[in-house]
């Protein structure tokens, strides 16, 4: 995951009123060995993938491998919670909406903090409340949601869920928590 958000940020926009010509030539990044693929990738989150990983030389490649860096991290967030009830991870916007993925998810990993069958989805708060400190006194993950935000957003942004559960999966990661393939 690290090693798709590091390779495909995309280039930067150039203002169409400054020449091409005065603005400083940027540094060519150096492209990773073919043999970093996408299985190894895929490996990271406990599935198989065939095939070598793709090599962006345009900005709207690099958007689509950022969706699928994006899709693998939804799928590993459903493989975590699939046994968990009130939870159907679908999208990182209202799936998220009664904090009960949030709980669910921390649940997996640290199943002594708390007792996830007496949590109420209806009871959004307290969930955000519960998951977030968990999290960040457990997992060491910073605590990067607002609970009043949560609770005032009937549909959680997906941007700031996908951020946070990328900081969740990071800390689980320097853990040892979350298994990864070594490089």
């Amino acid at each position: 995951l690290d090693f798709f958000l590091s390779v495909v940020t995309p280039p930067p926009v150039m203002c169409p009123r400054v020449p091409q010509a005065s603005l400083p030539q940027r540094r060519r990044l150096r492209s990773r060995p073919r043999a970093q693929n996408r299985k190894a990738i895929m490996d990271k989150f406990g599935g198989a993938a065939t095939g070598p990983a793709p090599l962006f030389r345009n900005a709207k490649a690099a958007g689509a491998a950022v969706g699928s860096v994006r899709n693998m991290l939804l799928e590993w967030c459903r493989a975590m919670t699939r046994k968990y009830e009130h939870v159907d991870i679908q999208n990182f916007s209202s799936s998220w909406s009664s904090g009960m993925a949030f709980c669910a998810l921390i649940h997996k990993f640290f199943p002594d903090a708390f007792d996830y069958t007496t949590l109420d989805p209806k009871k959004r708060r307290e969930n955000f409340t519960l998951a977030f400190s968990t999290a960040e006194n457990l997992a060491d993950c910073a605590q990067l949601l607002d609970v009043d935000d949560m609770v005032r957003l009937s549909v959680p942004d997906s941007k700031c869920v996908y951020t946070y559960i990328q900081e969740l999966y990071r800390s689980l990661v320097q853990k040892g928590l979350v298994k990864t393939k070594k490089k």
